[in-house]
């Protein structure tokens, strides 16, 4: 990897050559002592001057520039509220049309209402919304004045001490005393805390959520504090960037008296809202407070998001303002029509005060404006709220789902973004993240590789597949997992296999212990016992079986260590001992892990290094190894294990020897290959390779030295999961890390003995050097040692170069190594595990002391700090010696597999983006149903842009060859129609198609320009994976994605790395895992494991959509309907505006009668029950399409609301039109009947029948006559000149108001209810034949459910293997050169002939690219990928530097995939 390194180390070595290194203040640029403290600019970075008497006067000067800690989240004051509320409330376009029509009628000219009732429904929404304002803020002052009168230790300057008093009142630059289980109430930088390494730790999670802690360390130079920390001999200022809100980055120096600095960064912040755990005493120097702070800085609150049906409702509101424009528009035409009939004024027609009447153009203006009062309910305002009203009552059903509860965690689902819950019912892309998504993000200790040997761990990977369901109780086996390692051996290996085999893992293993002194407080809503108190520290995670083979080599290893005293080598040792030793010491000393016991957990443990006792250890050990080395341990090992000097020496007796160069092609670990070509598995039984005398002599090795060295059981708490596996499984090997300070980590070594490395310089794990080191001094050899682990990808390209080596023998040894090592790693990778290379470097006192000037230096630096800090650790972590790699598993989460064939099956299109290697993402792809083993699957990689742009035209034309030219998807009124995909022109089936590309494509594709290219070749794709994509990438993605193909997306995630992704998308999905609470901070909906996402979406997304599109439907059909029944009496009255139902009762109408139907309808109908959807997820597609609410649905209901509104008013009228009934008395009988007809529509779209249903609609029907007699029988004088006085009465007396209530709604309703029977009985969608399966006893539905599907899903084909569960075991080379020559005799012509990709099927099989081979063409018999080369059109060399693999093909019986590859 080329190294990035500006002028600024170029004059660093320039200073080294010239003998001009300084101090590191000296040394800096930036801090030239030229400038003085007062030079400092404000504008660009804070200066915190201390509260003491020194500094007084300064502090009083530039602290009140600074935000106060008082934080203030109210949106109101006592004065404020009316008016802002008012102002906010007017925001909305609704309230301000509202408002325009109270206006409007308050005009004389126009009054069609009285003032007051016009006046009285925007009264009512806004006293309701602020009330509602009202008292949200008053619980936010409440909380405010709760956290502002807490109370803290601040240091006064006159009292000389520390005294009580409130959050409020902390300035910056004051004093702050913390004691343990405090929350901090500012961010502080630390200057003292009561630990002796000047250590404080902090659980951060009411900021991340993360359970686990972390450690914050004392600024450099105060951490040697002998006593309390004195604020009056503090004479230093703090410099320090500007508030922003980056939890994770801080930068700034302290200036000294005498002009030196000292640097500091985001370890000696503590942030506000943190709580201090298991340190006594904590004093810091406030530099952010109150809304400066970085915890305040990233509450943005709750997040806007509209919803697709938001958005076609809002254009549907529009075309019903056209229609209310265009019946206002005829009713001024014909006022003005009927005005100039009259030869006269007629006598209604009443003039100014000088005699003067109305031109007919201003009175046709004036019953335009008139008719928008009178028509003002078409526009469905009130819809707004039912549907927020809707969205709660659905809300709460998702919260009080069972099936989406996890009883682990005690987590249900939370509803974060409360209006786009229909959106989960329509998305068509699901862009996934992998580890802790599909996975379990529970890191288990799988394999590891050291100096070219590979150790499979049979025995581990017997435990891991035993089902953790089963729970036997075995006295032995609790026994053997509680105790350490050597004392585990103790008791005999065979005693604890004839228990019946590997023992199972069991939930009530984990670590419950109980939790002493300064405990931490669990997170609110978790289960007390669900979990272990100690962060990734579960029985799965914990427990490991360490490989017998390798254990014997430790014991040669701990043999060596233990001569290192009396001859210490000059030069690095390259044996495989000196190698086993250093990278296992490796993995317990590189690492940021923390060390507690049982008895009292989260108590850090300290052990001083003691010399003495190192001795004594040592001298005992070796007396106890020399009584230990008899003919028959010799004899027992030599038949199982290999020479350490003998790297292509097999392990297992069974293996024959082979020539040199087939040597170096036969793994040398067990459980490797075998020489007939078959892989065996990690999962297989190898137990008979194993001599059976091995168990008696490991029993007697490790059983004796373990005697009289019990210790309580230690507890790690680690920061990732990756961490805390690798020092589990270095522990079983009895290299235990026992304590760790700053300064210092001690490990334990097998025999016992303890060593205590000094630690020199930590640099810590980042997402841009991909990996972590840490500078140690042998405690036995003195040297200073870099151990160094992180991505293969990174630390194999920082490896020495063999070719340096002057020794032959080494060269050759250091190669072989290297080139075994990454075949083990891509073995790894195949098999789904995470892999981490470990390598180490020495280095001498002196470069190490030219590097820590250097780093000082850059640590000191303001401006630039970051990439100084870069630079230095790429000039340290070069150059390094490879040890070894592990590979870790990240298992699947349980119900994956059937989740994502749901998903798929419901045409939801399903990417994964994952920041992890190629292979590994593949395999886990291949195991959770993603991609199939017949699909063929194309991989590109490359860096070029004419390359990838080549590629990607050459594999779009192969796929179009094969599936036909892709159709685009069809709209018919505002329905999408299916694409069509004409059939391949082969009869054959033609296999699907799956995606790999890896984040440099991407970057090709995003800077070439090829995106269209891209997204075109994925719509033939079964799934798309990308690799190695970064957080960046994944949003650009999702981005692309949803706006060029305008499709709902959908995307989850559960770490920090996932946030840009989550709200890129319509729908964003947080899972709450092991890697904190960032992402479900950022999410719109919450869930605790992938499989919820099935009924999620399926279920009540399907209901969530259909019950509010149908709901928005009927809204807009109501309306319409009721407001005609006034437009079509306007041509009965002379468009005078007038009506024939009294203003009461219009709006009893739409407030009380005719309010409830539609909320009931809302929350609780049902088209399908759960278990359908969840059996049939085709169904899922009705949503996609948006079948029930689209511009179609949208017009046919606006039809038939103007044809029940003509039948319910014509008929009526024709039936009194020679009667001598006053208006309202009409009126009444159109206003009963028009209720009738909306609450029978409303009982015809019911889907769903309960008892609260039917209370509802007759309830509703019965409170209108109930309203009706009460309001008729008192109102004598309400609405004079006319009043409704006796109306209802007098009309219940009527024979024929009976018959024409009863004829008329079942004239208006017959072709609604003629359709719905037609639609029933003959109707061809999904929904219909679901709905008719669902009314079906229990045993004749589960026939017709087993029956479609089994029309709807294909047959499968015999002898072709069935996907399973687990990663698939890769194939050996061997099998994959034989048959890569036979397919490369593949014509091309034939090829192109078939028009399908053809070829020799070759074993599936990933091998890692040559970075340096610059040959374009495909080289089979090299066992890679077959190269997708340039056509005999293109440059020769335009896929040097890219390549495009093809995997397709089927296993008869076995888990090998096959590959069909094609060199065009």
């Amino acid at each position: 990897m080329a190294l990035s390194v500006d002028s600024s180390w170029h004059r660093w070595q320039w200073r080294v050559r010239n003998g001009l290194i300084q101090s590191p203040s000296e040394a800096t640029p930036l801090l030239s002592p030229e400038k003085g403290r007062r030079g400092h600019s404000l504008t660009q970075q804070r200066v915190v001057f201390p509260n003491n008497s020194l500094f007084h006067h300064d502090w009083a000067k530039v602290s009140g520039r600074y935000s106060s800690n008082r934080i203030c989240t109210t949106k109101y004051t006592v004065f404020t509220f009316l008016p802002q509320n008012l102002l906010e409330q007017f925001h909305r376009w609704a309230n301000l049309y509202f408002l325009f029509l109270v206006v409007l009628n308050w005009m004389p000219a126009m009054e069609v209402f009285h003032r007051e009732i016009t006046m009285l429904p925007l009264a009512v929404v806004l006293f309701i919304i602020m009330v509602k304002d009202g008292v949200e803020d008053f619980k936010r002052h409440r909380f405010d004045r709760e956290i502002n009168c807490s109370n803290i230790q601040i240091y006064e300057r006159k009292a000389q001490s520390y005294v009580q008093k409130r959050w409020k009142d902390v300035r910056v630059g004051d004093f702050v005393q913390m004691q343990c289980n405090e929350i901090i109430p500012a961010d502080i930088l630390l200057l003292f805390s009561s630990d002796p390494s000047g250590i404080c730790h902090l659980e951060t999670a009411n900021l991340d959520g993360e359970t686990n802690l972390k450690q914050r360390r004392v600024v450099k130079g105060f951490s040697q504090q002998e006593v309390q920390f004195e604020p009056e001999h503090f004479h230093n200022t703090i410099v320090c960037e500007k508030p922003n809100n980056h939890l994770n980055k801080f930068k700034g120096y302290m200036e000294h008296p005498d002009q030196t600095r000292t640097g500091f960064g985001s370890e000696s912040l503590l942030l506000r809202g943190c709580t201090i755990r298991n340190t006594e005493v904590a004093v810091g120097i406030v530099v952010y407070a109150g809304h400066e702070t970085k915890a305040l800085l990233n509450n943005s609150g709750p997040r806007y998001k509209r919803s697709k049906i938001e958005r076609r409702m809002n254009t549907d509101v529009f075309f019903c303002i056209g229609l209310l424009f265009l019946m206002c528009l005829v009713g001024a035409v014909g006022h003005s029509l009927w005005n100039r009939s009259f030869r006269e004024h007629p006598p209604f027609d009443v003039p100014d005060a000088k005699g003067d009447f109305l031109p007919l153009a201003l009175g046709g203006f004036y019953m335009f404006l008139t008719m928008i009062i009178l028509l003002q309910v078409l526009i469905p305002i009130s819809l707004y709220v039912s549907i927020e009203l809707v969205k709660l009552g659905q809300v709460f059903f998702l919260h009080n789902d069972l099936d989406l509860y996890d009883e682990e965690t005690d987590l249900s689902i939370q509803c974060r973004a409360l209006n786009i819950t229909e959106d989960l019912g329509q998305i068509q892309y699901i862009f996934s993240d992998k580890t802790g998504t599909l996975t379990e993000n529970k890191m288990v200790f799988r394999r590891c590789t050291i100096v070219g040997c590979e150790y499979s761990h049979q025995e581990n990977a017997k435990r891991l597949e035993t089902p953790k369901e089963l729970d036997s109780d075995s006295d032995e086996w609790t026994q053997y997992q509680c105790l350490s390692f050597p004392a585990r051996w103790a008791q005999s290996p065979a005693a604890v296999r004839s228990q019946g085999g590997v023992q199972p893992l069991r939930r009530c293993q984990s670590a419950r212990v109980p939790i002493q002194g300064h405990s931490r407080q669990r997170s609110v809503g978790r289960w007390e016992n669900a979990q272990s108190p100690v962060a990734f520290s579960s029985s799965i995670e914990k427990d490991v079986t360490p490989d017998k083979n390798l254990l014997t080599k430790v014991r040669d290893a701990t043999l060596w260590l233990e001569a290192l005293p009396d001859s210490r080598p000059v030069k690095t040792s390259r044996s495989t001992t000196a190698s086993i030793a250093d990278f296992f010491l490796a993995l317990t000393i590189c690492n940021s892990v923390m060390v507690s016991t049982t008895t009292e957990p989260r108590q850090r443990v300290t052990m001083p290094p003691s010399t003495k006792v190192l001795g004594t250890s040592l001298e005992k050990i070796q007396q106890l190894f020399q009584k230990l080395k008899l003919s028959s341990l010799s004899q027992s090992f030599s038949s199982t294990v290999p020479s350490d000097t003998d790297l292509g020496e097999s392990l297992g007796a069974n293996i024959p020897t082979t020539d040199s160069e087939e040597r170096d092609d036969v793994s040398v670990g067990s459980g490797g290959y075998s020489t007939d070509g078959g892989y065996k598995s990690s999962t297989w039984d190898q137990g008979d390779i194993l001599a059976s005398g091995s168990d008696a002599s490991l029993e007697e090795v490790l059983g004796a030295p373990a005697l009289g060295l019990t210790s309580p059981e230690l507890c790690y708490e680690a920061e990732s999961p990756d961490e805390a596996a690798l020092v589990h499984a270095a522990r079983a090997y009895s290299f235990t890390l026992v304590s760790r300070t700053p300064e210092q980590v001690t490990v334990r070594l097998p025999q016992g003995t303890c060593l205590t490395f000094e630690v020199l310089c930590t640099l810590a794990f980042d997402s841009v050097r991909k990996r972590m080191s840490v500078v140690v001094r042998h405690p036995l050899t003195r040297e200073i040692v870099i151990y160094t682990k992180g991505a293969d990808s990174v630390i194999m390209d920082l490896l020495e170069d063999p070719a340096c080596v002057t020794e032959t023998d080494v060269e050759k040894k250091v190669r072989k190594i290297r080139a075994r090592t990454q075949k083990h790693l891509d073995l790894y990778a195949k098999d789904g595990l995470r892999t981490l290379c470990i390598a180490k470097k020495v280095v001498s006192e002196e470069d190490f002391q030219r590097w820590a000037s250097f780093r000082r230096e850059a640590e000191a630096s303001l401006d630039n700090r970051d990439e100084l800090l870069m630079e230095t650790a790429q000039r340290l972590e070069d150059q390094l010696t490879l040890l070894g790699a592990t590979g870790i598993e990240d298992r699947l989460q349980e119900g994956v597999p059937d989740t994502v064939a749901a998903l798929r099956e419901a045409g939801i299109q399903l990417w994964v983006l994952t920041g992890d290697k190629q292979e590994t993402a593949v395999n886990i792809a291949y195991s959770c149903r993603l991609l199939h083993q017949t699909d063929t699957v194309y991989s590109i990689n490359t860096e070029s842009q004419e390359t990838c742009e080549s590629i990607l035209n050459c594999v779009l034309e192969e796929v179009k060859q094969c599936h036909g030219p892709r159709k685009p998807a069809r709209k018919f009124f505002g329905r999408r129609l299916p694409s069509e995909t004409p059939p391949p022109t082969s009869g054959a089936t033609v296999p699907e198609v799956g995606l790999v590309i890896d984040g440099k494509t991407l970057n090709a594709i995003f800077q070439g320009k090829l995106e269209k290219t891209f997204l075109e070749l994925t719509q033939y794709c079964r799934s798309v994976l990308c690799c190695r994509s970064t957080p960046l990438q994944k949003k650009m993605i999702v981005k692309l994605v949803r706006d060029k193909l305008s499709v709902m997306t959908l995307s989850i995630g559960d770490g920090a790395n996932d946030v840009s992704m989550i709200q890129a998308a319509d729908v964003g999905i947080g899972i709450s895992g092991q890697e904190g609470m960032q992402a479900v901070m950022s999410s719109d909906f919450a869930i605790s494991r992938f499989r919820h996402l099935q009924k999620l979406l399926l279920v009540h997304g399907h209901w969530c959509y259909t019950r509010l599109a149908r709901m928005v439907v009927y809204y807009f059909y109501k309306n319409v309907c009721y407001v005609n029944l006034l437009f079509w009496y306007q041509f009965l009255c002379g468009f005078s505006g007038s009506t024939m139902i009294d203003y009461w009762q219009m709006i009893f109408f739409n407030l009380f009668f005719t309010s409830l139907p539609p909320l009931i309808f809302g929350v609780l109908d049902k088209d399908i029950s759960a278990e359908t959807l969840l059996t049939l997820p085709e169904l899922y597609k009705s949503g996609q399409n948006s079948e029930c609410y689209n511009l179609l649905t949208f017009w046919v209901s606006m039809v038939d609301a103007f044809y029940q509104s003509l039948i319910c008013f014509f008929i009526p009228y024709l039936t009194y039109k020679d009667s001598d009934i006053d208006v309202f008395t009409f009126g009444t009988a159109i206003n009963t009947i028009s209720l009738a007809t909306i609450l029978l529509h409303q009982a015809m779209e019911m889907k769903t029948w309960t008892i609260i249903h039917g209370l509802v609609l007759v309830g509703s029907f019965l409170m209108y006559f109930v309203v009706s007699l009460v309001y008729n029988a008192t109102c004598v004088i309400c609405n004079s000149p006319t009043n409704p006085y006796w109306v209802m009465e007098g009309q219940l007396s009527d024979p024929t108001f009976y018959l024409v209530c009863f004829v008329t709604p079942v004239a208006a309703l017959l072709p609604r209810y003629f359709f719905l029977s037609l639609q029933g009985t003959y109707g061809k969608s999904l929904i219909s034949k679901a709905q008719k399966i669902d009314q079906l006893p229990k045993d004749k539905r589960d026939l017709a459910i087993q029956s479609w599907r089994s029309r709807r899903m294909p047959a499968p084909v015999p002898g072709k293997a069935q996907p399973t569960h687990r990663p698939v075991p890769p194939v050996p080379e061997q099998d994959l050169r034989a048959s890569a020559s036979r397919g490369s005799s593949t014509p091309k012509q034939k090829c192109k002939e078939d028009g399908v990709l053809c070829g020799e099927r070759s074993s599936r099989e990933h091998v890692r690219d040559d970075p340096c081979s610059a040959d374009s063409s495909a080289k089979l018999s090299s066992g890679d990928h077959l190269l997708l080369g340039p056509s005999s059109t293109m440059a020769s060399g335009a896929y040097s530097s890219g390549q495009a693999n093809v995997y397709q093909g089927s296993s008869r019986g076995s888990h090998r995939r096959s590959q069909s590859s094609l060199t065009i």
